[in-house]
């Protein structure tokens, strides 16, 4: 696999990018422009990362695309369709969203997350996007997230299947599927569960860690990888099958130092495990 993190530079360019990328040894990359760039800048990005021999993970289409506002709607589907776009043209690994959440946040838990009829309309939604960009080079992808579609291994089969694109694919967060303590403390028969039925569609990853506080009533807080107790010998492991080019983007991390402490983690773990990042 390929391991990835962002780069913390001041008035960025491709070549200040694709230097620093290479002085952390990171070898893929989340795009750092939009459709909304110009197509020279788009192109010199592209380049840069390819000549570098820098695999682009990812393009975000983060927003809200099942918005209970018709309006923001409208406006998310059609950024989504931008942005896979763009992941199609500099061909990224994934553009990846959430399914988004019938609350007024794009991100919020909300009772009719569950439901059918949101089921319905996630499918609905992916299609259409799938159907009008019809991309050749990359793929469509839902992040897992705690209190939405999909938040489990099962869920997300069911997604695959009702779905029915190839170009729908899986990107896999395992922190965002442990929603319980339960979970949490099995994370490890869960992370290998996912893969025994989800590797084949599996195309990015995220890389974070969890912790569990004795706070009540239930306290999970997202940690700096190596500080939680994600198994991180069952996601390696199960990440190492999928081919040596898989991307495996750590984030959320507010400083380079932080990102410095996860990469020195993750790849100790690696070199034990005698995998190659």
């Amino acid at each position: 696999m390929r391991l990835g993190g962002q780069v913390f530079i001041e008035k960025i360019t491709p070549e200040k990018w694709v230097k620093k990328l290479t002085e952390k040894n990171y070898r893929a990359a989340v795009f750092p422009v939009d459709h909304t760039a110009s197509e020279a800048e788009i192109n010199s990005y592209q380049k840069a990362a390819e000549e570098a021999d820098i695999v682009i993970a990812e393009v975000g289409a983060w927003s809200n695309p099942i918005s209970p506002d018709p309006e923001i709607r409208k406006k998310a589907i059609e950024h989504c369709k931008n942005q896979l776009r763009l992941a199609d043209k500099v061909r990224a690994g994934v553009c990846v969203n959430i399914s988004g959440s019938r609350g007024d946040k794009w991100d919020s838990p909300h009772p009719d997350n569950f439901s059918q009829a949101t089921f319905d309309l996630i499918v609905e939604t992916v299609q259409e996007i799938i159907d009008e960009v019809n991309p050749q080079h990359t793929f469509y992808a839902l992040e897992m997230m705690p209190w939405a579609l999909p938040d489990d291994t099962e869920q997300y089969l069911k997604l695959i299947k009702a779905i029915d694109r190839p170009q729908f694919a899986v990107h896999f967060d395992p922190v965002n599927m442990l929603n319980s303590p339960r979970k949490v403390y099995q994370n490890g028969k869960l992370i290998e569960e996912f893969f025994e039925k989800l590797a084949p569609y599996t195309k990015t990853a995220h890389a974070k860690d969890i912790a569990l506080s004795s706070e009540l009533t239930t306290h999970l807080s997202e940690v700096i990888p190596g500080e939680g107790i994600l198994d991180y010998d069952a996601f390696l492991r199960g990440m190492d099958k999928l081919g040596p080019d898989v991307p495996l983007m750590m984030e959320h991390l507010d400083t380079e130092e932080k990102y410095d402490r996860a990469t020195a983690f993750i790849r100790k773990k690696a070199a034990e495990l005698g995998i190659d990042l």
